[in-house]
């Protein structure tokens, strides 16, 4: 069974810097981590998940969400089935639970629905 697994929660200031990571473990059948496209979701309490950042299977292609373009930065490491997020110049409304996606659906989305293998989340609080 695929399992996703996030770390790197933690507690900042506004204007500091949080890396959080996730590893793939479990097999994947026909379809490895290497071709998968992978993608942060963030959730705040009574809001609904909403798209980060997400990367292309080769790391050539990376979109992001306009609250964090600029700030934010996906990547991936293929021989360690992992992604990473680099979140610099955090701000409190970056405050959230932060979930990796994986999708054996597409080759590339934003769409919440385009993502079926998901981690618990680890959560990010941002303080003024």
């Amino acid at each position: 069974q695929v399992q996703l697994a996030e770390s790197g929660r933690g507690l900042v200031q506004a204007g500091e810097s949080l890396n959080v990571s996730c590893v793939l473990s479990g097999r994947t059948g026909r379809r490895p981590f290497s071709n998968m496209p992978m993608a942060w979701f963030r959730q705040v309490p009574g809001n609904e998940r909403e798209f980060v950042a997400v990367i292309s299977w080769s790391g050539g292609s990376t979109y992001y969400a306009d609250s964090v373009r600029g700030r934010f930065t996906i990547s991936r490491d293929n021989a360690k089935n992992t992604v990473h997020l680099q979140m610099n110049s955090l701000k409190p409304e970056d405050t959230g639970l932060y979930y990796c996606a994986a999708s054996t659906r597409v080759s590339f989305g934003i769409r919440r629905e385009e993502f079926d293998l998901w981690g618990q989340g680890t959560q990010v609080t941002v303080s003024s």
